[in-house]
């Protein structure tokens, strides 16, 4: 098998078009034709090595290959070289700390990573084993995030998947960032963070933070962001996949987050057309469910996921957030009204959905208060209209006293972030399932009926 791959490696071909990130390889014989996902080099004429992936095969020997770099400066008739292998990345503990590009190449101006262990990140998913016990027969091991209204509503169970959901600026990358920070200070787990196509400044701000608040040495980073063209925006999931495949194989407690999942798909959409593709009906590509299907049923076993998913035009509807939607264990949908009215995290329980809240899952008396805490909302969103139009006043003593209990509700479920200390002037709190179920039972109860609704706004559980 080495002697095949070594006599594959020197196989060569020419650059015989270049438009945008896709080019065209073409090759002396069939024989010679590298394979689907198979990672040709090539060098511009200012040296820059280019690596590219092949995505279709043409007529005429030609490979059609997915640039992860910039073509500047490539050239027609360039010599192109098949490495014989799909794209491989190190995997090993020496990432931990670290964030690497969609080739497992350090971008963070540390040094270069020195890994013994290689793994490719194109699998067939039916292959794609579940170590460290799947979850299938087994009980259901509820994870505390120490945020009131995730550990309440949609309680995040080990080896599930959970989505945060929402348009631009409704808080999604906070959220995230806040759950990475409890979860990796609280449980003694690994995490993987991947960054897709998102703002390179994010990137930033969330490495200075992690390294602030000391749980750098508990997460891999792999990047592939907004300024780089679509082929790595596509990949770089896959490799923050194949980083959590290599933990979930050492035994530990894996955390997969990724920001953001629309925009894997929007790559997705950006290759399919430059690859001269029909699109659907709707615009997007007409691979768009296998491709987020592919990405999903690699994500098996211990491996926790939580993917942010941006909404065009806060349309839920999207073809593109559908896709995602169906793979989802939990949804929660980050209202745009609920963040104009200052109520982080802004998530609007009665549109949000959790397969895991469930009493065999959670508990009886953690699933009746969560269900006495939607009736509630249920309620007061239609007296909300009544309100609106003829006051307070006029409620009748029972619906008034609902009314006021859900206001409090609403306040008691906002929360002060620790990462987002700086911009609140308010210290983080991290909250306990039991004192949550305690303070909530308290308010639904009625023993707070006395006590003024701005008491329960951004504060952590009732004293």
């Amino acid at each position: 098998m080495t002697e095949e791959v070594a006599e594959k490696t020197l196989i060569k071909g020419r650059v015989v078009a270049v438009q945008g990130p896709v080019v065209d390889v073409k090759f002396e014989t069939v024989e010679q034709m590298p394979d689907m996902h198979e990672t040709i080099e090539v060098t511009t004429f200012d040296k820059k090595l280019i690596t590219l992936l092949v995505a279709e095969h043409l007529e005429g020997n030609i490979a059609r290959c997915v640039s992860l770099a910039s073509t500047l400066n490539l050239q027609r008739n360039a010599v192109a070289t098949a490495s014989g292998h799909t794209l491989q990345i190190p995997v090993g503990d020496e990432l931990f700390g670290r964030i690497v590009n969609v080739m497992g190449k350090p971008i963070d101006g540390g040094g270069p990573i020195e890994c013994e262990q290689v793994s490719p990140i194109h699998k067939d998913t039916s292959k794609v084993e579940m170590s460290m016990g799947g979850l299938t027969g087994a009980k259901a091991e509820v994870v505390e995030t120490g945020i009131k209204i995730v550990d309440l509503l949609f309680p995040v169970v080990r080896g599930s998947k959970t989505g945060i959901i929402g348009g631009a600026g409704c808080g999604k990358t906070v959220l995230i960032m806040e759950l990475i920070h409890n979860i990796v200070e609280e449980h003694d787990g690994a995490c993987v963070f991947a960054g897709i196509g998102e703002r390179i400044r994010e990137g930033n701000e969330l490495y200075y933070e992690f390294e602030q608040a000391g749980i750098l040495g508990k997460i891999m980073m792999a990047f592939g962001q907004m300024d780089e063209p679509p082929g790595a925006r596509f990949n770089v999931i896959l490799t923050g996949i194949t980083l959590a495949e290599y933990l979930q194989s050492t035994g530990r407690e894996v955390l997969l987050f990724m920001d953001n999942v629309f925009r894997f798909v929007q790559a997705g959409a950006e290759i399919s057309t430059l690859l001269g593709r029909t699109p659907s009906e709707t615009g997007y590509q007409p691979t768009l469910s296998s491709e987020v299907g592919d990405v999903h049923e690699r994500i098996k076993g211990s491996v926790s996921a939580f993917e942010a998913v941006y909404v065009p035009a806060d349309d839920t509807t999207d073809p593109a957030v559908v896709a995602i939607f169906s793979y989802l264990d939990a949804v929660m949908v980050l209202s745009r009204e609920r963040t104009q009215l200052g109520l982080y995290p802004g998530i609007d329980c009665l549109t949000s959905s959790c397969s895991n809240l469930n009493a065999s899952i959670v508990g009886q008396r953690h699933f009746d208060l969560s269900q006495e805490v939607l009736r509630i909302f249920t309620k007061y969103d239609e007296l909300r209209r009544i309100v609106a139009v003829i006051g307070i006043d006029e409620l009748s003593k029972a619906d008034r006293v609902l009314y006021e209990r859900a206001r409090k509700m609403q306040n008691f479920l906002t929360q002060p972030m620790f990462v987002a200390e700086s911009f609140t002037g308010r210290s983080g709190q991290y909250v306990k399932v039991g004192n949550t179920l305690d303070s909530v039972e308290k308010i639904v109860d009625g023993r707070m009926d006395d006590r003024p609704e701005e008491e329960f706004y951004m504060i952590g559980a009732i004293e």
